[in-house]
């Protein structure tokens, strides 16, 4: 099976993503065969980007050469990796002047190198970075240009990424913002990137996408979800959100049955700003009252509490009078539900992941960008392994006690 995914899956394929749901590993041994497949286009990949510095053009370049060298097929080579046998592609140039830097000639052990390099490539390095890691582990050097037609060959795997049809149905989306520094012409730009968690019908993280925008609005949100709708996504249970004037609006008239919370925690933090320091933990610890209260009657009886025991702070009290309704609006549902959807923190997570990246610097264009971030969502679908999401059986059991909501995953869920 896994050679015959080879053939299907090019190396722009979105492999990392797909692992899971192709492969269904039940073991150890099921899993080093799956990533097999991850590392046999990455390192073709790699080595067409050599050979692209080494003649000098690229293989879809048919403008005037300035050498007589031309491209010359490939040859297979098997070579020993930390997960097993994987057998190259090896590009040959008719001149045979080509010396392969990633895979050395003659060189069959190779075992080791894939995860140093998708570490380089994750952690969102500089060309200089990326060159002196690789003289680091190789002992060789390797100059800038031929780094970055190397990385940059990663670009199709995002963009096949970005483009792919998405799921029919997911339960929950979270959808948030975070700001890189991007350097166009003599001034360096902060841009919003626009991602959307989601969990699917049982319970599987995805996301959705990346996008990147000038400011964070309500209408380039709206183009947002336009989009994944017209990539296939049909139905969504819940969105959770920070609170972006007329994202509510926006949503729905894309989903229109779907339901809109504001994250408690992002409300937590506009009603603070107008507490004193030294009365933050006595203020969040009512509010948990509330928002943790076992049902609907308790929780209004504890919100009165707290509107008079902190009526000195008129500001404070006002933020959640005026949202009080996505605060009533989560016991509709069981308390599994509520824990899912009160917060942004799942988003929040990814993005701190992402920020890992981003904080090294400012980027040199938005490609750059993409690169690195969709190099990290594959570094974390690695890591989340395709397993719902904890306690999902208690979330969907709740879930199943309204009729409404019941019959909208049925449509969806297979058995």
């Amino acid at each position: 099976m896994a050679s015959r995914k080879k053939k299907e899956d090019t190396a722009g394929a979105a492999i990392a993503r797909k692992i899971m749901e192709e492969y269904q590993p039940k073991n150890t041994e099921d899993m080093q065969d799956a990533l097999k497949d991850i590392f046999g286009p990455m390192f073709e990949a790699m080595l067409q980007g050599e050979m692209d510095a080494h003649l000098g053009y690229a293989s879809n370049d048919h403008g005037r050469k300035n050498t007589t060298n031309r491209r010359n097929g490939y040859a297979h080579k098997n070579v020993k990796t930390a997960y097993g046998d994987v057998t190259i592609d090896m590009p040959r140039d008719r001149e045979a002047s080509f010396t392969p830097q990633i895979v050395p000639k003659r060189t069959r052990d190779i075992s080791g190198i894939e995860d140093k390099v998708l570490s380089m490539y994750a952690k969102g390095m500089s060309q200089r970075d990326i060159a002196e890691t690789i003289e680091d582990i190789y002992g060789f050097e390797i100059s800038h240009e031929t780094v970055s037609n190397i990385t940059d060959r990663v670009m199709g795997q995002a963009e096949e990424w970005q483009d792919r049809p998405l799921k029919k149905f997911y339960t929950f989306l979270f959808v948030d913002c975070l700001y890189v520094s991007i350097r166009q012409e003599m001034e360096t730009k902060n841009c919003a990137v626009y991602v959307i968690l989601g969990y699917d019908v049982d319970g599987v993280k995805d996301i959705l996408g990346i996008w990147i925008g000038e400011t964070e609005g309500k209408h380039y949100w709206m183009q947002i979800f336009d989009e994944i709708k017209a990539r296939g996504v049909e139905d969504v249970l819940f969105i959770s959100m920070d609170g972006v004037s007329g994202l509510e609006e926006g949503a729905k008239s894309i989903f229109k049955d779907v339901v809109v919370q504001r994250c408690i925690v992002h409300l937590i933090r506009n009603s603070i700003k107008y507490i004193p320091s030294k009365e933050y933990k006595n203020f969040t610890a009512q509010l948990k009252k509330v928002y943790g209260a076992p049902g609907l009657k308790a929780a209004k009886a504890e919100f009165e509490r707290f509107r008079q025991s902190w009526s000195r702070y008129p500001g404070a009290v006002d933020v959640w009078v005026r949202n009080w309704k996505y605060v009533e609006q989560l016991f509709n549902y069981g308390s599994a539900v509520r824990k899912v959807l009160y917060t942004t923190n799942a988003i929040e997570a990814v993005n701190s992941s992402f920020r890992k990246v981003t904080k090294k610097g400012s980027f040199p264009n938005e490609d750059a960008v993409r690169k690195a971030l969709y190099l990290r969502v594959v570094e974390l679908y690695k890591k989340w392994n395709g397993r719902p999401v904890a306690n999902w059986a208690l979330v969907r059991n709740q879930l199943a006690m309204d009729d409404k909501i019941q019959s909208r995953i049925l449509k969806y869920e297979n058995y």
